[in-house]
């Protein structure tokens, strides 16, 4: 009888629930698998798993993306087998145990544990962009009950088995108890353009490490390659930075969304980071003597929410080189050479590199951030291009000596920092330059 009464309001209510499709942007939102090309938001869209809410259906007039959050559902669900793999079905983390988990564990865990829960792969068609050149890309993921500051879980994402460090901290930012469903918004780093000219993109989401009992669920999966300003809804964040001991406000913060935009807060502590794709984002602030700080916040239509991030003061630091270094703080490097045009290393980089992997075995809870920086001879495309694979080069050789990639975030900025005028030779060699900041301690 309850499958029954399941499929009776699944036929009652998707009239109401489809008839919100978006047609120039996620075409029949029934369809399980849909490729489109030329939308107004981008040059391809390629989505898996229906627009439904978990079979739950969207009241109607519900835009889900635009950032508003769903109301609480009941859990667990009968789950349709015609969903596509990995969507509109309760998952279990696989380190789960329910004698030893640190925080406890959520309903979904409670209600489903041993019931061959574990979390599956979500595969997206890559066949529209396998000759695309990929100039950007973003992942909108319609998510449902990820709690890890409540629950202690540290979930980690891999895109084609490679981890993805930028969306973890997303994802363990997250409080969606109620359960509750929200759509995020994930750019997709450099380092995983050339991924997309595979057949499939494959995302897998998991806590394999603490046991903990946080399940989760995702509605879709959607991929945007090459997207225009015109997404659905744009918004914006207003927030402050403060000191968390004194309550005073910190002037000259540096405030950023990675991949959607970067600032820095005025003299009352105040900031706005403007035109941003609806949705939840996780905002970053870093300041000379604190720990680096972060808050969640939704963007919706038109607006968003006003947040206050909180950082701590700090007297910590790390020695770099007999340099000492807090969060937030850089180390410039004009030695990690490379040919013209090539991200080969060349044999006397790897002296340079070997002191950042000496570093990070001396400091086994840094989290470090490299960039990459050209001069600007040449196309700025091709020179952020070239930037971020030669440091993506660096993070491959840390990494072959036995450093956690998810300890290294990449990216490429090209000409676009310079810290010289580039009209003489010795001013364009102090721009060819690897940075490594520090990110946490």
């Amino acid at each position: 009888m309850k499958h029954v009464a399941w499929l009776l309001t699944l036929v009652l209510f998707s009239a109401v629930s489809f008839s919100q499709t978006n047609a120039l942007n996620d075409g029949d939102w029934t369809k399980q698998s849909l490729v489109m090309k030329n939308t107004p938001e981008a040059e391809v869209m390629t989505r898996t798993g229906d627009i439904d809410n978990l079979n739950f259906l969207f009241p109607e007039g519900f835009n889900p993306f635009c950032g508003i959050a769903t109301d609480s559902h009941d859990f667990p669900w009968e789950t349709n087998v015609k969903d596509a793999k990995g969507t509109d079905c309760i998952m279990v983390p696989s380190s789960f145990n329910p004698e030893s988990a640190p925080c406890g564990n959520d309903g979904y865990t409670g209600t489903t544990y041993g019931m061959d829960k574990k979390p599956e792969v979500i595969t997206l068609p890559l066949d529209a962009v396998r000759n695309l050149e990929v100039h950007n890309a973003v992942l909108l993921m319609f998510v449902d009950d990820f709690q890890s500051p409540d629950f202690c879980s540290q979930f980690q994402m891999t895109i084609n088995g490679k981890r993805f460090p930028e969306a973890e901290k997303l994802l363990n930012a997250l409080r969606q108890g109620g359960p509750i469903g929200k759509l995020i918004i994930i750019p997709v780093t450099q380092n995983f353009y050339k991924t997309l000219h595979q057949d499939e993109l494959k995302i897998f989401i998991d806590d394999p490490t603490t046991k903990a009992g946080d399940g989760f669920a995702i509605d879709f999966v959607k991929l945007l390659v090459n997207y225009k300003p015109e997404f659905a809804c744009i918004g914006f964040i207003n927030g402050t930075v403060v000191d968390q001991e004194t309550g005073e406000s910190i002037a000259n913060a540096s405030v950023e969304i990675p991949g959607f935009g970067t600032t820095t807060t005025r003299d009352d502590g105040t900031f706005t980071l403007e035109k941003l794709p609806a949705g939840t984002h996780v905002v970053f602030a870093y300041a000379t003597g604190y720990e680096s700080g972060a808050s969640g916040a939704d963007v919706w239509d038109d607006g968003g929410e006003e947040i206050t991030i909180y950082l701590n003061r700090s007297d910590k630091f790390v020695n770099f080189n007999g340099q000492d270094l807090q969060e937030g703080e850089s180390v410039v490097f004009n030695k990690i050479l490379f040919d013209v045009n090539s991200s080969v290393l060349k044999t006397e980089s790897k002296t340079e590199l070997d002191k950042i992997v000496a570093f990070l075995k001396t400091n086994p809870t840094t989290k470090i951030e490299l960039s990459g920086h050209t001069s600007s001879e040449g196309s700025r495309e091709l020179n952020v291009e070239l930037s971020f694979d030669r440091v993506n080069s660096c993070r491959d050789y840390i990494v072959s000596k036995g450093i956690d990639a998810g300890r290294i975030a990449i990216v490429g900025l090209g000409p676009d920092k310079p810290v010289a005028s580039n009209d003489t030779e010795d001013a364009r060699k102090q721009n060819r330059r690897v940075e490594m900041r520090i990110l946490e301690l």
